[in-house]
């Protein structure tokens, strides 16, 4: 399926004449530094491609997307493949929020929930390219009120990437100039480290293989059947189907446990959780390292978020192919079921709903407030 290119000329025309790099043919802006090269396009502020190598020098790249930048705007499933969601990232409870006495009511399209905003939220938009040069690109954008469907006040967003070696770094900054306004970014990052290409994982190619640590995340948000937040924070035992603090486990440790096939949900298996880290954990820790046994890949993640969520891909309907980049030749081109995962560091899901948490300070913003989020995740090997 082709589209016309067009349909990014608008948002890159902002950059500056004689700016180093331009988009190639595909609209792709390419970054790189030793042992890391990534592709961005103005759609979303997205990720298209990360290639790192592997423990035999192979370079591989580890996210979804498509070969297609033009597919990204009119795919009707709109998965946000490593895009900026928002003004609010993941669920609002019942699709309606309150500040200051006065109720709010966003666009339910989760079921009984908002999703990142709702329909027309920042993942659906053209950002402008601000500035861009050999390691780095900021993508900016402007969100006028109740354009994300119930959101007040216009806001000002701007997304910087930067790649050093080894290293992928990732800054949101935003402001509502005009009123209190919710604000909870992410970068929506789908990793699958062996990109498809392990041929002893062929007859699936799932994630359940891939390990996850992460010391400081001891609690989980318990969810409802439609994976919003109920409210209780629950503390997780060793050896809990959600324990990844004590201890790497491989994603799939605990498949083989009944309560398993409907963790994340109704009719969802998996994981589609959010888990809070220690509020105590050393400033610039590695609060997950993400790794394949098979490819000897390793991905460290940090974080100035207080929480985290993660998305094992459940409702993958394997129709959608990976990209040519990835896979094995001669071999099934489609993602299947669990085929990878969306790692999004933010707040507290729903947490302008439950001001028992304390974090309304962190995910409502006013005049003269700014919001700050920061990742970054560094590769290396097993």
């Amino acid at each position: 399926m082709r589209y016309h290119f067009a349909l990014f000329a608008a948002s890159a025309a902002a950059v500056a004449i004689g700016k180093d790099p331009k988009p190639d043919a595909d609209g792709k802006y390419t970054l790189e530094a030793e042992g890391i090269r990534a592709q961005f396009i103005p759609y979303a502020a997205t990720l298209t491609n990360l290639f790192v190598k592997d423990k035999n020098g192979i370079e591989r790249d580890i996210v979804l997307g498509y070969d297609n930048t033009s597919f990204y705007p009119v795919d009707a499933g709109h998965p946000v493949y490593n895009a900026i969601p928002g003004r609010y990232t993941n669920r609002i409870g019942g699709g309606q929020f309150t500040i200051d006495n006065t109720t709010y009511y966003t666009v339910k399209n989760d079921g009984p929930n908002t999703l990142h905003g709702g329909p027309n939220n920042w993942s659906f938009k053209f950002w402008t390219v601000r500035e861009v040069t050999k390691k780095s690109i900021t993508f900016g954008l402007h969100d006028p009120a109740n354009e994300t469907m119930g959101m007040p006040g216009d806001v000002e967003a701007t997304v910087t990437y930067t790649i050093t070696k080894n290293k992928w770094k990732i800054t949101i900054d935003a402001v509502s100039p005009q009123v209190k306004s919710p604000i909870m970014a992410t970068q929506h990052t789908y990793f699958q480290l062996d990109a498809f290409a392990n041929p002893t994982n062929n007859n699936n190619r799932s994630i359940w293989s891939h390990s996850l640590h992460m010391p400081y995340a001891k609690r989980v948000m318990v969810a409802d059947k439609n994976a919003l937040p109920t409210g209780e924070i629950a503390k997780i035992a060793k050896d809990n189907i959600d324990d990844f603090w004590s201890a790497p486990h491989e994603l799939g440790f605990a498949s083989d446990r009944p309560e398993f096939e409907n963790h994340c949900g109704g009719g969802c298996h998996g994981y589609n959780t959010n888990w809070a880290f220690d509020d105590d954990r050393p400033r610039n820790a590695v609060v997950a390292t993400f790794s394949s046994k098979w490819n000897g890949i390793k991905a460290e993640l940090r974080t100035n978020q207080d929480a985290i969520v993660l998305y094992t891909c459940n409702w993958n309907d394997g129709k959608a192919e990976i990209k040519s980049t990835q896979g094995i030749e001669g071999k099934d081109k489609f993602i299947p079921r669990d085929g990878c995962i969306a790692i999004e560091p933010m707040d507290y899901v729903d947490g302008i709903n439950h001001p028992e948490w304390g974090r309304l300070s962190k995910q409502i913003f006013g005049p003269g407030q700014k919001y700050h989020w920061e990742s970054s995740w560094t590769f290396g090997l097993l």
